[in-house]
């Protein structure tokens, strides 16, 4: 973005703190809209706070893979998705009452953690297939944002008319809409203040899209370590920031619904870059690196989705034991790409 490094690196840290500072605005307008529309936290939380939360990314992965830096723009969208499973567990330790899976258990949250895990199996099979493309393009880019919209759709039914429910216990939350509030604003005024953070929060991810690509050619450091670690926490820092207000609100489905399901939302960020990367599939520039962050997304959200099954009351340090191992996966695993790097 310019040429001095300690500049881009404010710069960089201006954006990220914008980033939390209008992510935690956002939450409650969510919170509002879900009570008046009626769709329910976990729905208003995929469709609305995680895509709105997720421009920050989507921008810095296509400006990325615009600009000629693939694995900076894989391992942003794949990054941000880890970080933000990570950003669960730390959701976890503020809620006091009960262990964050056990309190936000439904059929919407469990459908979702099984979309995200079938979204993230197509960047997989599209890298190992034969280089396949049309226009520049991968037939999956093409797949992806329709295994997306099917997947909501199925979401959406398991909410209406769930085919199974968890076990009702004085800790389990119940997304019952507070009409009183609800009513304080209409549809367009709240759609309006959404519609201007979310401008305010894509202006910010931008900044840190260019920032963070000239700290990886001036830093020396890889576009793998740069994407999957400084931009995309950057960049997820509204997840982080969504979720911890979301459950110091009480809203919990909101929160956990955020979470993953903007996590499968971020998967459609490959599929956008793969339209901005013009040398030919974007899958193709899969390394080995990201790889291994798929695999560790696809473990950590398996982790997370028993610990919705399990549903463990109260763990250690008020942290579930299932939270408390996605955070030692997440920390280890990307200690382990920084230092081999």
């Amino acid at each position: 973005m310019v040429d001095s490094l300690a500049l881009n690196v404010g710069l960089f840290i201006v954006a990220a703190v914008a980033i939390a500072f209008f992510g935690i605005r956002i939450t409650k307008i969510a919170d509002r809209l879900a009570d008046k529309t009626g769709l329910g936290e976990a729905i208003v939380g995929a469709l609305f706070l995680g895509a709105v939360t997720s421009l920050p990314g989507i921008i810095t992965s296509v400006s990325a893979a615009a600009n000629g830096y693939p694995e900076l723009s894989i391992s942003n969208a794949l990054g941000g998705i880890a970080a933000q499973t990570a950003f669960l567990a730390i959701a976890d330790i503020v809620y006091p009452a009960a262990n964050l899976e056990h309190a936000a258990a439904s059929a919407a949250n469990l459908s979702q953690g099984t979309l995200l895990v079938s979204l993230l199996a197509f960047p997989l099979l599209a890298a190992s297939a034969p280089p396949v493309s049309i226009f520049g393009i991968h037939p999956i880019s093409l797949v992806l944002p329709i295994a997306y919209i099917f997947g909501l759709r199925l979401i959406s039914k398991a909410k209406e008319t769930p085919m199974w429910s968890p076990e009702k216990t004085p800790e389990t939350y119940t997304d019952d809409p507070d009409t009183a509030d609800a009513g304080n604003s209409s549809l367009t005024k709240l759609g309006i203040s959404m519609a201007v953070l979310a401008v305010a929060i894509g202006t910010a991810g931008y900044v840190v899209a260019q920032t963070g690509s000239a700290i990886a050619d001036q830093s020396g450091l890889s576009q793998t370590v740069v994407g999957g670690l400084f931009t995309a926490v950057t960049t997820s820092l509204p997840e982080l920031v969504t979720a911890i207000a979301a459950v110091r609100q009480g809203a919990l489905g909101l929160a956990v619904g955020g979470i993953i399901g903007g996590n499968s939302f971020d998967v459609l960020f490959v599929a956008f870059s793969d339209f901005a990367y013009r040398p030919g599939s974007i899958y193709h520039a899969l390394t080995s690196s990201q790889t291994f962050i798929i695999a560790l997304t696809i473990l950590m959200t398996g982790t997370l989705l028993l610990g919705l099954l399990r549903r463990e009351k109260h763990g250690i340090a008020n942290i579930g034991f299932e939270s408390l191992l996605i955070l030692f996966l997440y920390l280890g695993g990307f200690a382990l790409l920084f230092l081999t790097s």
